[in-house]
């Protein structure tokens, strides 16, 4: 089967009302653990890019990019089962996100890299769709 007939297929299931995914978070991605019911509440790592400092605070928030990210097709081929292993999303002021799957449709997510060459792509693609 071609990939744009699996992505496309992808794209149904996650689409079901019944494909809901859900969104744990990280304490290394976080300073201060808002609403997220983290343990330990937070523990920001030198490296690690933090959900802080671009103002997403709470899980309602990160819930909402995760399902936009969803919805405009900015997910990996990379799948376990139906969940894509990355998801990636863009905030409202511009600041690109990625999500990674921790298993069984539960994602984590952190503000991309300063760095990271894909960070273009990711801003392009939001744009397009």
């Amino acid at each position: 089967m071609c990939d744009a007939v699996v992505a496309r297929a992808r794209q149904e299931a996650l689409n079901d009302v019944r494909a809901v995914p859900s969104y744990g978070g990280n304490p290394e991605h976080k300073r201060n653990p808002g609403d997220f019911g983290l343990d330990p509440p937070s523990y920001p790592r030198l490296g690690k890019t933090l959900c802080d400092a671009i103002h997403i605070s709470t899980r309602a928030e990160a819930m909402e990019l995760l399902l936009e990210g969803l919805s405009r097709g900015l997910f990996s081929a990379q799948a376990r089962g139906l969940w894509p292993q990355n998801v990636w999303a863009v905030t409202d002021d511009g600041q690109p996100l990625e999500a990674q799957l921790e298993g069984d449709g539960r994602y984590h997510g952190y503000p991309m890299p300063e760095n990271d060459p894909f960070r273009e792509e990711v801003l392009t693609r939001w744009e397009q769709k």
